[in-house]
Order: C-alpha cells, then sequence, then structure tokens
C-alpha cells in the first residue's frame, strides 16, 4: 500500500491508534523493571533524549530540519511542554504518589479535556453524539477497573493531582496540535518537540541520576531502555501526530480508553487468565463509545 493509499484510508489512521495503545501498553510491565534500577525522572531523561536523537537521524536521512514557516519553532517548543516535558514529568511523579487503579480512573479525563479545550478553540464542534461516545467509553473504562479498588485519601491527593494535571496537559496537547502537525508532517514536527523536551527533561534526568548514585545498570536494562524509547515513545509518538492529522483531537484521545482493553486482552492470551463477563461487559461500552466518536468525526 503506498502513501496516498494510506491517505485516502479512512481506516488508516484508526489502524495507527490502535496501534499507538499497543506500544504505549508494554510501557507499564517494562517501565517497573527499568525503574528498579534507574530512578523515575532519570528514566523520562533518557526516555526523552533517546528519542530526541533517534528522531533526529531518522528525519535527516529523509530531508532537512527547517521549518518554513519561523513561529512554528516557538509553537513546537510550547507544544512540547504540554505533549512531553509536563505529561512525562507529572505522569511518572503522580504514579509514585498515588495507586495504579486511582491512575487508571483518572485517565479517563484526558478525553474530556481534549474535546472540551477542542470546541472553545473551534478546533471541532461539541456535538452531543461525540459527548455521549466519550462518556459511554468512560463508563466502561469505570467499570473495569471498578473504583472500589481505588483509594482517594489524603495520603494520595497530591499524586491524584499530578496525575489530572497531566491529563490536562496531554489533553491541550492532542487540542492544539493538529495544525502545526499538519503544516510541517508528523516526523519533523515530533522530532522537533522532542528535541525541544530534551532540553529539559536531559539536564532533569542526568542529575536526578548523579544524585542517587545508582550502581551499574545490566546490559538488559540498557536494552529495555531503548525499546522503550523507540517502540513505546517514538514509533507511537509518530503514529499518533500522523493520525491526528487525519481525524478530530476527540477521536484520538478517545483512544487511549482501549488500554485496559489491550491489557486484559494480554493477560488472557500469554497468562492464561479467563474472560469474566465484566471485562465482556466494559469492553462493549468502549467500542460502542469509540465507535460514536469515530463514526460522527467522519462527517464533521
Amino acid at each position: 500500500m503506498t502513501e496516498n493509499d494510506l491517505k485516502n484510508n479512512n481506516l488508516s489512521p484508526h489502524i495507527a491508534l490502535l496501534l499507538v495503545q499497543v506500544l504505549f501498553g508494554t510501557l507499564p510491565v517494562i517501565g517497573k523493571v527499568v525503574l528498579k534500577v534507574i530512578p523515575a525522572v532519570s528514566l523520562v531523561g533518557f526516555r526523552v533524549g533517546i528519542t530526541a536523537v533517534f528522531l533526529f537521524f531518522v528525519q535527516r536521512f529523509r530531508g532537512n530540519l527547517r521549518l518554513d514557516d519561523k513561529r512554528d519553532y516557538w509553537r513546537l517548543a510550547v507544544l512540547s511542554l504540554f505533549g512531553v516535558t509536563f505529561n512525562q514529568l507529572l505522569f511518572i511523579n503522580g504514579l509514585a504518589l498515588t495507586k495504579a487503579s486511582n491512575t487508571s480512573l483518572l485517565a479517563v479525563t484526558i478525553p474530556i479535556f481534549a474535546l472540551t479545550v477542542s470546541s472553545i478553540l473551534g478546533v471541532e464542534k461539541l456535538r452531543a453524539v461525540k459527548v455521549g461516545g466519550i462518556a459511554l467509553a468512560a463508563i466502561g473504562v469505570i467499570f473495569l477497573i471498578d473504583p472500589r479498588q481505588a483509594s482517594f485519601s489524603s495520603d494520595t491527593t497530591l499524586g491524584d493531582t499530578l496525575i489530572i494535571i497531566n491529563s490536562l496537559s496531554y489533553g491541550i496537547y492532542v487540542a492544539i496540535s493538529k495544525n502545526t502537525i499538519v503544516r510541517n508532517g508528523a516526523l519533523k514536527s515530533i522530532t522537533w518537540i522532542f528535541i525541544f523536551a530534551s532540553v529539559i527533561c536531559v539536564p532533569l534526568g542526568s542529575y536526578s541520576m548523579y544524585a542517587s548514585g545508582p550502581d551499574g545498570a545490566a546490559p538488559m536494562i540498557w536494552l529495555l531502555v531503548l525499546h522503550i524509547s523507540i517502540l513505546a515513545t517514538a514509533a507511537p509518538y509518530l503514529l499518533n501526530a500522523w493520525a491526528l492529522a487525519r481525524v478530530n483531537p476527540s477521536v484520538v484521545a478517545v483512544y487511549v480508553y482501549l488500554q485496559p482493553v489491550i491489557g486484559f486482552t494480554t493477560a488472557i492470551i500469554f497468562l492464561g487468565e479467563k474472560l469474566e463477563l465484566r471485562a465482556g461487559i466494559a469492553a462493549a461500552l468502549i467500542f460502542a463509545g469509540l465507535f460514536l466518536v469515530t463514526k460522527k468525526s467522519r462527517f464533521s
């Protein structure tokens, strides 16, 4: 299939977004292994720095990094703050201060923030079917995770707050990045976004690594860091940007709700866990909500 075929294929952005969630879904388990050896902020530094270098060489192989509109350098610098720097630092630090179940429940706010910001800025209209689809998918996620497992106590308040701000940050990134990405292309845009993010994240990560003074990591740990940087960061960010240039921000954001479904499916396939009725109902709600958002977006 040629690039023009991909551009004209209405299913291609949705296939890309599904792959994004699969790639992002490999991060939690691998990340936990790496975090036993490398501090959280240091991992962010390595992740952003390696991704920036990788994307830089890929873009240089394809062409130059120059942007036609000089104002886009500032726009991409701002996008790097919301989409990478704030997003990753807030998420990792929030995760360390709250429960995993709290984090999963609070993640349902990402599409809500994205759609709200998009409607305020006039990027897309706040249609009832989209709101209903996002709400339906969110109910599915909440039903799957079971709010009774969450604990929004004073001990987790700071972590919960950081996760909510992280969701707002990523929602803003999804809502405001479309025009700049369309103008410059997904690869060039994401390359600059990570270059700008590395200016902040790499020094912070280096200082954290120096301050903690960890023992030398085994070669396998560094291979996992490369996996996190390239397959769980560079690839999904590129696919996300490519899809965002072709569909509305609310569509990109609502695919986040597939992550817990992918997690449960993986557990069934690789761990031999049984499919429970709760998971089946939740998956049906999530896919129904996803259908409503994506179906309407084709005509908006």
